[in-house]
């Protein structure tokens, strides 16, 4: 039976705006897949992000050229080598997994044999802005138990104490989204670990962090925009404690539990995040989430609305997502 493929653009505006060290949005522009073979369909969510080269128009041509693959027999195994990892396989694999578990009658932990699938703990992140706005904005979320702190660069010290501060209580961490130099880095980290920050996430760019296997790391490094699947994982080892897995730099639920066996077994830490995305997006991250070290899946929580159907997420806590949204 031939899988019948369709895509839908949608934006959804972001609460206020939403800052990092590389500019502002005011929106998550995603695109939803489904599959649909015979009563069943499953669906997937992706965000094209254009730091990859990815647009929303690109992704979603990508997409449609495996209409032809996949009405002559395109499964999720045989996806993984029709296209190179990122957002379009993304949706894709995560359509074939909703799909394959409702064609089974079961969801997808059960499929995966995480019989006990628990809540987890999300980080909520305050986007980059003055010391001021970001120590007051913490002080509203000190009720939370992990913050993570979007940073720039100049002022970031500054800006850790106001939330410090206004959230004495919190977990934090910290992600400078490739904005730092190693001279702000090496003069930034040991105070941050007075401050209490627990990890700091790709303070160097990709391609031009080799210098973190030569120097002090006394707060944990964790790589980002330098890890998307297994693959790269040779050249973070010895520059990196963690790996940052997102299902739109993997290109699916598939190779981020294979990126997550793989860099477990190399000895790094794992820290499940997300894009900017509406509960469809996080709900197959939950999957690769569990029992991992840092979970930041608070993109619903960033929006002006969710879906239908949205996760139940009450003062970071995460449930498992109900059948009809996904999985």
């Amino acid at each position: 039976m031939s899988i019948a493929l369709s895509i839908l653009s949608e934006s959804w505006p972001i609460r206020g705006s939403f800052k990092i060290s590389r500019g502002a949005k005011t929106s998550a522009d995603v695109i939803v897949v489904e599959l649909k073979e015979g009563d069943h369909i499953g669906r997937g969510e992706c965000v094209p992000y254009a730091r990859y080269g990815e647009s929303q128009e690109s992704v979603s041509n990508l997409i449609m050229s495996l209409q032809d693959d996949l009405n002559n027999g395109l499964d999720r195994l045989g996806l993984q080598d029709a296209l190179p990892g990122g957002a379009a396989r993304n949706a894709l694999d995560c359509a074939f997994w909703d799909l394959e578990a409702k064609q089974a009658g079961k969801r997808v932990w059960n499929c995966l044999d995480l019989q006990d699938f628990k809540k987890l703990t999300t980080a909520y992140t305050l986007s980059l802005d003055s010391p001021e706005v970001m120590g007051k904005k913490a002080k509203d979320s000190a009720h939370l138990p992990l913050l993570k702190l979007k940073l720039a660069g100049p002022g970031d010290l500054d800006r850790v104490a106001a939330v410090r501060q206004g959230a004495p209580s919190s977990r934090i961490i910290v992600d400078a989204n490739e904005g730092w130099t190693a001279e702000i880095y090496k003069d930034l980290a040991p105070k941050l670990v007075s401050l209490g920050v627990e990890m700091i996430e790709q303070p160097l760019p990709a391609g031009n962090d080799a210098i973190l296997s030569e120097i002090e790391r006394p707060v944990p490094v964790c790589a980002d925009e330098s890890c998307h699947g297994v693959k790269s994982l040779s050249d973070i080892v010895g520059k990196y404690d963690m790996v940052n897995i997102k299902l739109d730099k993997t290109g699916g639920l598939t190779e981020a539990l294979a990126l997550r066996s793989a860099a477990e077994e190399a000895g790094l830490g794992i820290m499940v995040g997300c894009m900017l995305a509406t509960s469809l997006a996080m709900a197959p991250a939950m999957m690769v989430a569990q029992g991992v070290k840092v979970v930041d899946l608070d993109g619903p929580l960033l929006l002006d609305k969710d879906r239908d159907h949205g996760l139940k997420i009450e003062n970071g806590l995460m449930s498992p997502p109900q059948d009809i949204l996904w999985g």
